[in-house]
Formats: structure tokens, sequence, C-alpha cells
């Protein structure tokens, strides 16, 4: 539960500042005639949509086991992740689709309008206003292993960024002159782009979780040396290992004197237990199939 308000928090704090943020690039991207602002704002919209995923899931993947989720909700909070990375590649592609269609008409010869200073204030007003969310929110996904925040604040991060490209574009077209307006289309193709391959680097997780990927081959090994550490368990063998939301599960044979008393052989199951939820977390669980050593 404390997890789950903390979460609400971050994410609370995210939205209002996205949705101040929305309406303040607008009207600075309508009013100083800037496409790349107006696409800026747009990922905003994006930003604040992603942070209302984040609120609706997180309750549900908070959610303990019961009869019909008998390995818990986390995998809500993987599915609130690709929601984020699948809108962050929708707004991206539209920013990407827009600044062509502007560069298509520059080199036609129609002629572009020069970005206002307004514009430019906008974008520098965006870029402190989104790393600090981008740190802010960073630091508590880290803390709450939430893979759901973390994504947030690389939505955050990457609006950051964009707002970085949007500034670069504007200045360019205001301190050099009508000659170089189409560096404000140009600027927001690049941040299309470079938004693409951000929204690609969470959908390649959140995909790997769905479809049941295994862990990482170090944090397999650890959960083999961990078993190992157990005295009288040998030759672990058959891992198998998925995630969770924040949370892991894992599967693994072992080998025990084939005399020891069932009851002993129970503790040591229960030893390694204990040690994988005292590392791993408590909603992390690992199924352990007991097997006599061979003769």
């Amino acid at each position: 539960m404390v997890r789950e308000k903390e979460i609400y928090k971050v994410t609370l704090v995210g939205a209002v500042a996205n949705l101040l943020l929305v309406g303040f690039k607008f009207v600075a991207g309508v009013a100083g005639h800037s496409g790349a602002m107006v696409a800026d704002a747009v990922h905003s919209v994006s930003d604040f949509v992603t942070d209302l995923v984040v609120i609706a899931f997180v309750g549900i993947s908070a959610r303990p086991q019961d009869r019909s989720h008998d390995f818990g909700h986390g995998k809500f909070e993987t599915i609130a992740t690709m929601f984020i990375g699948l809108a962050l590649a929708a707004a991206a592609i539209g920013i990407v689709v827009s600044g062509a269609g502007k560069l298509a008409l520059w080199i036609q010869g129609e002629d572009l309008p020069s970005p206002g200073k307004i514009a430019l204030w906008g974008a520098l007003v965006s870029i402190a206003i989104k790393e600090a969310l981008y740190q802010y929110t960073a630091k508590a996904g880290k803390r709450l292993n939430s893979s759901a925040v973390t994504a947030n604040a690389w939505h955050h991060r990457s609006d950051a960024l964009s707002s970085i490209g949007a500034a670069i574009g504007i200045a360019g077209a205001i301190l050099l002159g009508n000659r170089w307006t189409v560096l404000d289309p140009l600027a927001s193709i690049a941040v299309g782009a470079m938004l693409v391959k951000v929204a690609w680097d969470l959908l390649g997780p959140s995909l790997g979780e769905l479809t049941e990927q295994s862990l990482p081959e170090d944090t397999e090994k650890e959960i083999i040396d961990l078993v190992e550490s157990v005295g009288g368990v040998s030759e672990p063998h058959n891992l198998r290992t998925r995630r969770i939301g924040a949370h892991i599960a894992a599967e693994i044979h072992i080998r025990l004197d084939g005399r020891l008393p069932l009851s002993e052989a129970h503790e040591k199951a229960s030893t390694i237990e204990s040690l994988f939820t005292e590392r791993f977390g408590p909603g992390s669980h690992i199924i352990i199939h007991m097997e006599p050593l061979k003769e």
C-alpha cells in the first residue's frame, strides 16, 4: 500500500505539470508560429495521457494474488509500461510526419513562418521543468522498483530532449533570418526520430516480459549461487525464470541426499525460499523440485 501511494504521488505531480505545460506550449507554439513548439506540445499531451495510464494501472498491479491471478497482478504494471512506449511512439511518428510535411513545402519554394521569441521561451521553460520531473521520477522509479514509473521518467526526459531540439531549431530560425526558417521543421523531425528510439527502448523489455523472456544471465547465476549456498544442496539445474512486474519468479531442480528425512529436505527448501525472497523481495517466489543424488 505504501508503494502504491508513492507511485500515485510521483505520477500525480508529473500529471499536473504536464497539464500546465500542454496549455503553455500550445499558446507559445501558435502565438510564436513554431511547428516545433506545437509538436513539443503534442508530446506533452502524450506525457499527460501516460500519467493517467500509470495512475489507472498501479492500483491493479498492487493487488495481491487471488483466485483469478495465482501469481499476482504485477504484469498490469508491465502493460502500463507498454502503453507508455506505444503512446511515445505514436507521438514521435506524428512529429516526424508533421515536420516532413513542412520540409516538403519549403523544398517546393513555399515560405515558412519565422517563429517568435515566445516559442523559444516556451521551449526553454519546458526543458527546465521536464528535466526536473525526470530526475524526481527516475529516483522514485528506482526506489520503488517500478518499471512503469521508470518508463514515465524517460517520457519526461524525452520531452526535455524534444524541447532542446525545438529550442535549437527555433533559435536558429530567429537568429539567422527567414532563409533559415527550415531549421524549425528540421528540429522537429530530429526530435521525432530520437523519440522513436526511446519508445523502442521502453517497448523491448515490456514485450520480453509479456512473452515470458528469461531473466538476464547474471541474475540467473546469482540465483544458482544462492541455492548452492545452502548446505547439503547440490547440482542445481533446469532453472527457469521470468519477471512479473516488479517481482521475479523462478523454478529450479536441486539434488539432496536420498536418505535425508522429509522434514530436513523441506527445511532446506524453505531456507532457499527465505533467501530468495530476502534477496529479490517478498513478492518474488521460487518453486523447488527436489531429486535424490545420483549414485
